[in-house]
């Protein structure tokens, strides 16, 4: 999906009109709409306020992540995580490996049934 694509799912997914997000982002209505209508492209500096009155990550914005993280806790724990030594964040993925393996195949047992 483009960027311009991605704004305006998302921009209605909140129920913001153009304006709204305009004004969020410290921009105008109209200039949102050339952005949703790949016209232009806006800056780092737009581009990461759009995300943030959108509630997403710049990442998922621009396209880098397909991953919508809305939770603020999670994202805080990401972090956290990325500043632990390597040893420890190899640990803690050998534990969450674990978590999600065994949470997949009871979903997969419990649809046999």
């Amino acid at each position: 999906m483009d960027l311009g694509t991605t704004i305006t799912h998302l921009r209605k997914d909140k129920k913001l009109s153009r304006e709204d997000l305009g004004t969020m982002a410290g921009t105008s209505g109209a200039v949102i709409g050339r952005y949703e209508r790949n016209e232009i492209t806006p800056s780092v500096e737009i581009a990461n306020k759009i995300a943030q009155a959108l509630d997403v990550s710049l990442d998922y914005l621009v396209g880098n992540s397909s991953v919508m993280v809305r939770d603020k806790k999670i994202l805080e724990r990401m972090e956290a995580i990325a500043s632990m030594p390597n040893g420890e964040q190899t640990q803690l993925f050998n534990v969450i490996d674990a978590l999600i393996r065994d949470f997949k195949a009871k979903k997969a047992y419990s649809t046999m049934e």
